[in-house]
């Protein structure tokens, strides 16, 4: 038997809180799961410094990929299956590209990516295509399934309803961490009607649609991700955790640059820092790593590097008030500055503005930087409409983006018997806090 259609003698089930039970018969997605690069997911959590905010938000990438899989797989051999529009000989492709969507990931995601200048995505690809043991899992497939994995994941793939599954408005990516977030962090917002949602699907020639009668299940969906993005990925508090990880890492990047000693040397860093990540370098990063040095670093001589690492390890964040980008705030941002320098309170590590922006739903928009295909609604008499042309709940929020910005600050060392009362007390009548 080809090893792409070689079944396990008996399935495996992997025992979920959200999806009850995920199913693997097939000898592929059985032996990718066993690499040590899908292992490595284990120790990479799904919401960065979440659990800083929602203590239960400890579920990992692990988790969440196979959540992926769980769905793409219960579309192509359930809602699909027999449908003309559906080529069978994509099933194991599809599922694949669902476990591994998410495989090269970094410690804490997106803080990580951003300090660095990295690319999770062109990670996942070289993971796919590179030397591991992934890639040899899915060469015994064929030679060029690998690169077909690869194009999937990066949105390239030809037909382009593989690539919806997991990449579009309504994919398998975000109904799973919709219900898994929400579940983990003890919120109500990410809950949603899958099961109806999963039985109104449709396949066409470039991507699922969805039937009529399940309209006010995919509005539910959409309310359902607004709500999540502003009652948990933005909390202010998470983000002032990502504040004061970002601002570690820029530390040690600029320590290690003007030639400080370290007590703990940051070996598994200086790839980073210089700019030439091998895929081995990154391969050795997960979250267990980076709180190590962590930890080391609350010994070190840099006073600032010291204090940052232990507001993290011990969960002493920076307080936060709006703050609008308009001029008088920006003047008052300036002058922030200058009173920080007076009291000896560095502004580039301890006075941070953070913005968050999302845009819940948006209709084609060609050549925009982030255009989207909308989700689509087929109608009773077969035609087919863009869903904000029907649903007035999702028009009123349709390409409207929303954004918030915060100002982030150590409340803590404004109270310092050290700092000047003169500086502190100007410091604190600019950010509107009580003397």
């Amino acid at each position: 038997m080809k090893y792409s259609h070689e079944k396990l003698m008996e399935e495996k089930v992997f025992k979920d809180p959200v999806h009850r039970y995920i199913h693997v018969r097939d000898r592929v997605i059985w032996d990718l799961i066993g690499t040590k690069e899908f292992q490595r997911l284990r120790r990479i959590k799904q919401l960065g410094t979440t659990y800083l905010t929602f203590h239960g938000a400890e579920h990992s990438r692990f988790n969440h990929s196979l959540g992926v899989y769980e769905i793409v797989r219960r579309i192509v051999d359930d809602v699909f299956v027999n449908r003309q529009e559906w080529k069978q000989e994509e099933r194991l492709l599809s599922l694949c590209a669902a476990l591994l969507h998410d495989l090269g990931h970094g410690p804490f995601s997106h803080s990580f990516e951003k300090v660095f200048n990295l690319d999770h995505e062109q990670f996942t690809q070289q993971i796919i295509l590179g030397d591991t043991e992934v890639n040899a899992v899915l060469k015994k497939v064929a030679e060029d399934f690998p690169k077909k994995v690869a194009e999937v994941i990066a949105k390239t793939y030809a037909n382009k309803l593989v690539v919806s599954l997991i990449s579009s408005q309504i994919d398998a990516d975000r109904m799973d961490y919709l219900q898994r977030d929400a579940y983990f962090t003890g919120v109500s917002y990410g809950h949603f009607d899958m099961e109806r949602i999963l039985r109104v699907m449709r396949p066409r020639e470039e991507q699922v649609v969805i039937k009529q009668s399940g309209m006010h299940a995919v509005e539910d969906y959409i309310m359902s991700r607004y709500q999540m993005y502003w009652q948990v990925y933005f909390h202010p508090v998470t983000r002032s955790a990502e504040v004061i990880l970002t601002k570690i890492l820029h530390r040690a990047k600029y320590l290690s640059e003007s030639g400080y000693t370290f007590a703990q040397e940051p070996v598994h860093f200086y790839s980073m820092f210089n700019g030439h990540v091998t895929l081995a370098d990154y391969l050795k990063m997960d979250e267990a790593v980076m709180l190590y040095y962590f930890q080391c670093w609350e010994n070190e001589e840099d006073a600032i590097l010291k204090d940052l690492c232990s507001r993290f390890a011990n969960r002493r964040l920076f307080k936060y008030v709006e703050f609008h980008p308009s001029n008088e705030q920006m003047n008052k941002l300036m002058e922030l500055n200058t009173l920080f320098k007076k009291a000896g309170i560095d502004p580039e590590y301890y006075l941070v503005v953070d913005s968050s922006s999302d845009l819940p739903y948006d209709f084609y928009r060609p050549g925009e930087e982030e255009e989207r295909l909308p989700i689509h609604l087929l109608k009773n008499n077969g035609e087919i409409r863009e869903l904000s042309r029907e649903s007035q709940i999702v028009d009123a929020i349709s390409g409207k983006r929303r954004t918030d910005h915060k100002l982030y600050f150590p409340e803590d060392l404004l109270r310092d018997e050290s700092t000047k009362k003169i500086v502190k007390r100007q410091i604190r009548r600019l950010l509107d806090l009580p003397e």
